[in-house]
């Protein structure tokens, strides 16, 4: 999918990042892409299987004591450890193509910590909904999608016009995706008031 979506955007919709020494070429462009998509993953995966987390293990629900709440944090481990593996392989990327790594990638964690707190919530919510309706799978499904298209996944955010940037940035994922970006990529610390920020909503909704 990496390669099918450097393709596409660099390729035919001619997309283009800047920042780096003026290397704008595809490796380059893929990794950059790479970023947004393990952001998007870690988010889309959990809320995409929270809704019938309930409903597959009926065994648990009806027949022992069982804490529910646990399995939306079994799915969130899941989904950390295929973006660990996914981190892994963008680090090797980066370095095999620029010859180091920024040392500001140390501070990932902090930045997807919030990203996971404010999941957490919307699994806890849509695991609990999931139960009565069943059809709120297909739709998040959907939901997820619209919002990956609605982040800065696959295109800087300063590429979009001005007039919609506050729907894009309205987006919960597109804070999270420009500050791993920054730390990953560009080598800047990451924005700490706007990360304190985000983790206070998350956890309210949490």
């Amino acid at each position: 999918m990496l390669i099918v979506y450097t393709f596409v955007f660099s390729e035919i919709f001619n997309a283009r990042w800047g920042g780096l020494g003026g290397d704008d070429s595809k490796t380059q462009f893929a990794v950059v892409l790479f970023v947004g998509m393990i952001v998007q993953s870690l988010f889309s995966e959990v809320l995409n299987r929270a809704p019938s987390l309930i409903l597959s293990n009926v065994n648990y629900v009806k027949k022992v004591v069982f804490p529910l709440e646990i399995l939306p944090v079994i799915a969130m481990g899941a989904a950390l450890f295929h973006g660990l593996v996914s981190l892994c392989v963008l680090l090797a990327a980066f370095a095999l193509f620029n010859g180091y790594l920024q040392w500001t990638a140390v501070f990932i964690p902090l930045v997807l910590m919030p990203l996971v707190i404010l999941t957490m919530g919307f699994a806890w919510m849509l695991a609990s909904i999931g139960g009565f309706l069943r059809d709120v799978g297909q739709t998040i499904v959907i939901i997820t999608t619209v919002l990956m298209f609605l982040a800065p996944v696959f295109y800087p955010i300063t590429a979009v016009p001005e007039r919609f940037r506050p729907f894009i940035i309205a987006n919960p994922i597109t804070f999270i995706i420009e500050q791993a970006r920054e730390v990953l990529i560009w080598g800047h610390l990451p924005n700490w008031m706007g990360l304190g920020a985000y983790t206070l909503v998350a956890s309210v909704i949490a």
